[in-house]
């Protein structure tokens, strides 16, 4: 036990915005670590998911200053001027791409000698994330995009539907109550259906793994019917104003390969570059396009400008845009920048590239928040803290002077590694680029 009494943890309070209420840890972890031996240090916040008090009570100390904490936890980016020098962090950092909006926080860990890890990179040896809460934003961006569908048919094609009864997700007790309430819209589809002006009621999504499969799970309790991704060319007038048509595209269905030889998924993954995305065909008959699928710079781009733009000069079908990877200028290029829960959407002008606050204008509306899960932030934090706790005490309990290969770090956190000691650990050397651009 006495190796374990000079180790303590500090978990940072979520600044990002007044939505941001998730935690790393939630208080039973916390105490599960006190009762170890370990101590932790919780910045106070009144708009935390779990009170003070209910860490306070399993013995965590209540402090503004981490300084003497060994390792530092948030879930969001920390500003610049709150990372401790010499301290391990371990957040959700974005930098992995290259982004050029957290460049300076990453140019900042090095300059400190500071070691980040990222939770988007403990992995296992077959490359699944383990410490996430993926499920969770494919609840939350489903929910806000029907919300956004049912205000923007309202509000700007002055079309009433049932969509416009759904809240966005954080007016939502719980998953299971959003499911619950969208279930009674399902109700209502099935008895009415939907407007003539918006049937066939295609919804697409893109993905199939955790994110994409919360967002069927919100699904549910609608009249979904499922159709293969060639069979919506072929839908014309074979269809019911009764249903919602579901579709989900995995990678073979995106893309080509440039030399016509035959699509490979492990080829696609390796060199995403060789290939085109043939999105082209099917985007007319969306009605919801939901992002959930990884994407990189240099892989195909499925929803571009050029697409954008002739659907807005033609019939428009497309209704709304979730894009819940939400990659500024990335997979989706009417996402020009991210939005908040409070104001999730935006509308995009494919003919000038500008975004507008708001659900009334030409172009498309698009769901881009940037944090979802902080949506359903009690369920979302007990979910990550109960995998992330099977890592903390080797986090706590490693010297951080030597280098991380030499680490008693398992594998799968070795992995998370970005900076160590002032320099970009060999995997993430790329990022020097980036760096060098700022």
């Amino acid at each position: 036990m006495s190796s374990t009494l000079t180790k303590m943890v500090g978990i940072r309070k979520e600044t990002k915005n007044e939505y941001e209420r998730r935690v790393p840890l939630n208080p039973i972890a916390v105490e599960t670590l006190i009762k170890k031996g370990y101590k932790a240090v919780v910045q106070p916040s009144d708009t935390r998911i779990y009170t003070n008090d209910e860490y306070e009570n399993t013995g965590a100390i209540l402090s503004d200053d981490l300084s003497c904490c060994d390792l530092v936890l948030a879930v969001k980016e920390i500003p610049i001027d709150q990372i401790i020098p010499g301290i391990p962090h371990l957040f959700f950092s974005h930098t992995i791409k290259g982004q050029e909006s957290n460049m300076p926080l990453l140019q900042s860990i090095i300059d400190t000698k500071t070691t980040l890890l990222d939770y988007e990179k403990i992995i296992n040896k077959n490359g699944q994330r383990l410490v996430f809460f993926g499920k969770y934003a494919g609840y939350a961006g489903m929910v806000d995009t029907l919300w956004g569908a049912g205000q923007r048919l309202k509000n700007h094609n002055k079309i009433d539907s049932v969509f416009q009864n759904i809240k966005r997700a954080f007016e939502y007790e719980s998953v299971d109550h959003a499911i619950k309430e969208i279930g009674k819209i399902g109700d209502e589809i099935r008895k009415n259906g939907l407007p003539d002006e918006i049937t066939p009621f295609n919804i697409f999504i893109l993905g199939y793994g955790s994110v994409a499969s919360g967002c069927m799970d919100i699904l549910s309790g609608l009249p979904i019917k499922e159709i293969e991704p060639d069979d919506i060319l072929q839908q014309k007038n074979k269809y019911s104003n009764k249903h919602i048509y579901l579709t989900v595209f995995k990678e073979k269905h995106l893309v080509n390969k440039k030399d016509g030889s035959e699509f490979d998924l492990q080829d696609y993954y390796s060199n995403g570059t060789e290939y085109c995305s043939k999105m082209g065909k099917y985007l007319p008959f969306a009605s919801i396009y939901m992002n959930a699928i990884y994407w990189a710079p240099g892989y195909p781009i499925f929803l571009n400008r050029i697409s954008l733009k002739k659907m807005q000069s033609e019939n428009q079908k497309l209704i709304i845009i979730g894009d819940i990877t939400c990659d500024i200028d990335g997979s989706v290029e009417a996402t020009v920048k991210s939005t908040e829960p409070g104001t999730p959407i935006f509308i995009y002008d494919a003919y000038t590239g500008k975004a507008k606050n708001g659900l009334i204008g030409e172009g498309f509306a698009d769901m881009a928040v940037d944090n979802l899960p902080c949506e359903f932030a009690r369920e979302s934090s007990d979910t990550f803290s109960s995998s992330l706790m099977p890592f903390m005490e080797a986090l706590l309990l490693n010297d951080y002077t030597k280098p991380i290969v030499d680490s008693i770090l398992p594998l799968e956190i070795k992995s998370s590694c970005i900076a160590h000691q002032g320099k970009l650990e060999e995997e993430f050397s790329y990022l020097y680029r980036y760096l060098n651009a700022i």
